[in-house]
């Protein structure tokens, strides 16, 4: 039985323009304070390499308050509040390798999709000029990708759209495969999809057995810190460049990786925690 700490709340269209509500308001705000500093100091913070990051930040923190504060609180008359206990170290043992595993399956599928022709090749440069942009200080893209991201990231594609749907009756595995899908989505482009959403639903899958909110944003984190090294020191998101093998053998080692820690983890072994 799920404790009375954690409000039973549900996840509907509302809550998705609420949310949506949030993050337009919070982004807004700091381009107006932008707009400010300009006016007061003839400087343009927008080219500031942190600048990203707080506006990802302010929109993340306004969309889970004003779900908080317009939905959760009025209908269960609790504030937002989710468990974040870790658990015994064995479990981290089953996670972190079938979270691997999934990675080199994501990307050999991302691998995949076109770069190249008059639609998605144009498309790719534009997101290439983006990152770049984005990864320009590596400090300022640690804190973005391997804290901040899994930290929002989490508490509102898992937190909220996924506990609220299960919440409201919708199967585990629909509700997985549904807050994965948005988390996808959102990323804005095809390469980075495929990616949300399988890995998404091992982050999805690890939060309703485990019931910590903590696990997930530690893969999450750990996927984002890979791709950032990776980045960083090789100017390509690549397993398969980085140790100079095949992209089959990468798929190969990954089916094998996650099959068999899936299995592990739901069937032999059954991880599946209470929320207490």
């Amino acid at each position: 039985m799920e404790n009375s700490r954690y409000p039973k709340f549900t996840f509907t269209w509302i809550g998705g323009l609420v949310l949506l509500a949030g993050l337009v308001v919070g982004t807004t705000v700091v381009s107006f304070f932008n707009v400010f500093w300009m006016f007061t100091f003839k400087e343009n913070l927008q080219y500031k390499d942190w600048f990203f990051m707080l506006t990802n930040a302010a929109g993340f923190l306004t969309a889970i308050a004003f779900f908080d504060f317009f939905i959760v609180r009025r209908t269960t008359g609790k504030k937002l509040n989710f468990n974040f206990s870790p658990t015994n170290f064995y479990t981290y043992l089953l996670i972190f390798p079938m979270m691997i595993g999934m990675m080199f399956i994501s990307e050999f599928i991302t691998s995949q999709i076109p770069t190249t022709g008059p639609f998605f090749g144009k498309y790719y440069e534009f997101f290439n000029r983006l990152m770049d942009q984005l990864t320009f200080n590596p400090v300022v893209m640690i804190i973005t990708a391997v804290i901040c991201a899994p930290i929002f990231e989490e508490i509102i594609f898992r937190g909220i759209i996924q506990k609220g749907l299960m919440n409201k009756g919708v199967e585990p595995w629909k509700a997985i495969i549904f807050a994965s899908i948005i988390f996808g989505l959102v990323h804005g482009n095809p390469w980075q999809f495929v990616g949300a959403v399988l890995l998404g639903c091992v982050l999805g899958l690890v939060y309703y057995k485990t019931k910590s909110l903590l696990l997930p944003m530690l893969l999450h984190g750990f996927n984002n810190l890979c791709s950032t090294i990776l980045i960083i020191y090789t100017k390509n998101e690549s397993f398969s460049d980085a140790f100079k093998i095949s992209e089959w053998i990468i798929l190969a080692i990954g089916i094998v990786l996650f099959s068999l820690f899936y299995y592990l983890f739901t069937r032999k072994y059954k991880v599946h925690y209470a929320e207490i």
